[in-house]
């Protein structure tokens, strides 16, 4: 990817505006030409790979996973430091999504099933 192309993809990444990224990177002031330009740019390989590589790792630092949720969630229940309330919650968390409060329900009888396909034309 060329020096320019990485500079108008990380505008973009910020502002989520192509055009006005193209602006600010380039010289030209034509906001018509720009526009293209830019959607010319965001289908290049390298400058769409770029662009959503560099999405996705954002969004992953930002959004707990489950993993780091548990994590948490047992740190909290081992801090003899916190309230007692907060420890007691947490490992209500930490046991239901093991699965400790599944309610097993026995149904005795005949089940009646109706069964609609639909062709899509």
């Amino acid at each position: 990817m060329k020096p320019k192309q990485k500079e108008f993809a990380d505008e973009y990444i910020k502002t989520g505006n192509a055009t006005q990224s193209y602006l600010k990177v380039y010289d030209t002031t034509n906001e018509q030409s720009a526009a293209a330009s830019a959607n010319k740019l965001l289908r290049v390989p390298k400058v769409k790979a770029y662009i959503e590589s560099v999405n996705e790792k954002m969004h992953n630092e930002r959004i707990a996973d489950m993993n780091e949720i548990r994590e948490y969630w047992s740190n909290l229940v081992r801090n003899h430091e916190a309230e007692h309330k907060d420890r007691l919650k947490a490992s209500e968390y930490i046991a239901k999504t093991n699965g400790a409060f599944l309610d097993k329900v026995q149904h005795s009888g005949a089940v009646e099933i109706d069964i609609n396909i639909v062709e899509e034309e």
